[in-house]
């Protein structure tokens, strides 16, 4: 996708949970699994034992990212059949936590001794969407212009109801869990790459994170790739889902990159409208982050739409992006078809094989 001369090409990363298939808790088998496949870049552990994360090559179109999320599902959930476990897109375990759940790797131990009052709860899965950019100065302009529109990516995205066997009263319980950490934030309105640096020099002098990477704002420069990574959704239930989230964020940094304008909101109406997102997902009220009043979550998501809508043309993604709506609307978010899976299951382990079968679901192309 090109605009103005700028090649807007899409990678996908996605976090995925290794349940037990007799009582639905986690399994922790992920140096296992890794073990049993093709070493890469494409598949490796993460923090937890019970997770594992999978990312796409350099994708330039929505067809390539669907087939490549539907090859790396398929690629895990067959060898985590294969190991006796089942693969879970959930943004947090649905059962029990048990045993030591953390990766014995340096890193991870270093983050345990940092954050001891957060490691416990610290096994969450998003998907975190990157967007190929010519310069940092750009993306740290277009991280301020993303700021309002966070909320209605995050309501789009909502996948992880149910906790410890029961529902948590959230649609998305991985926000307020992955929130408490210390630069898990909306980006701030930064000039240029300059500031944006200054700004994750502050959070590691003050010690809120150990490094570059583990800087959790909301969306930011990546540490590794020129891209602005948008992190704020949970892992999608369905790859449909995902091509759906992944579509939206590239017309919203498209849009951004190109407007001198963007809207403004206050912080603080941005932080109370993630919070409505993630308690209700599409279903109820949500904020207004302009006028700080309450509005509908499916109107704010179609103002977002509306906000990218020539971007999404100049793309060709326009069809998909309404399909994968009309979608959702009918269907409902991966945490309301949770929920009704969670309804209709006889045991936490019938509900984890359900959740691993949806995870799976052919896309509906």
């Amino acid at each position: 996708m090109a605009v103005d001369g700028m090649d807007f090409t899409l990678g996908v990363e996605e976090e995925f949970v290794l349940l037990d298939p007799v009582d639905g808790a986690v399994a922790l088998r992920a140096p296992e699994l890794l073990a049993s496949l093709v070493p890469g870049p494409d598949v490796s552990g993460e923090l937890m034992r019970f997770q594992i994360e999978t990312a796409t090559g350099v994708c330039r179109g929505l067809d390539e990212v669907r087939s490549e999320l539907t090859r790396l599902r398929q690629t895990v959930a067959t060898a985590a059949e294969a190991d006796g476990c089942l693969m879970v897109a959930a943004g947090i375990p649905p059962g029990e936590l048990r045993g030591d759940t953390l990766t014995p790797e340096p890193r991870y131990r270093r983050m345990a001794q940092a954050f001891p009052e957060l490691i416990d709860e610290a096994g969450t899965c998003a998907c975190h969407v990157h967007v190929g950019l010519p310069s940092r100065d750009l993306g740290a302009r277009i991280l301020t212009g993303l700021r309002p529109w966070l909320a209605p990516l995050l309501a789009l995205s909502v996948n992880s109801p149910v906790e410890r066997g029961a529902d948590s009263g959230w649609s998305s319980r991985r926000f307020p869990i992955w929130d408490r950490w210390p630069t898990a934030k909306p980006p701030d309105e930064w000039s240029g790459a300059a500031a944006y640096d200054r700004s994750i020099g502050d959070a590691l002098r003050r010690g809120d994170a150990l490094d570059a990477a583990g800087v959790y704002f909301y969306a930011r420069l990546s540490p590794r790739h020129p891209t602005v990574e948008v992190r704020i959704a949970d892992v999608c239930l369905a790859v449909d889902d995902a091509v759906l989230l992944a579509a939206l964020v590239r017309g919203l940094v498209a849009t951004c990159a190109v407007t001198t304008r963007s809207p403004r909101a206050r912080g603080t109406r941005i932080g109370a409208a993630l919070t409505a997102a993630a308690r209700r997902g599409l279903d109820g009220p949500g904020i207004d982050v302009f006028t700080g009043r309450e509005a509908d979550q499916r109107h704010l998501l179609g103002e977002l739409v509306d906000f990218v809508r020539p971007a999404l043309k100049a793309a060709g993604d326009e069809e998909d992006v309404e399909r994968g709506l009309d979608s959702v609307f009918e269907h409902g978010t991966g945490a309301a078809r949770q929920r009704r899976l969670f309804a209709e299951a006889a045991s936490l382990g019938e509900f984890a094989a359900e959740l691993a079968h949806a995870t799976m679901n052919v896309p509906t192309r």
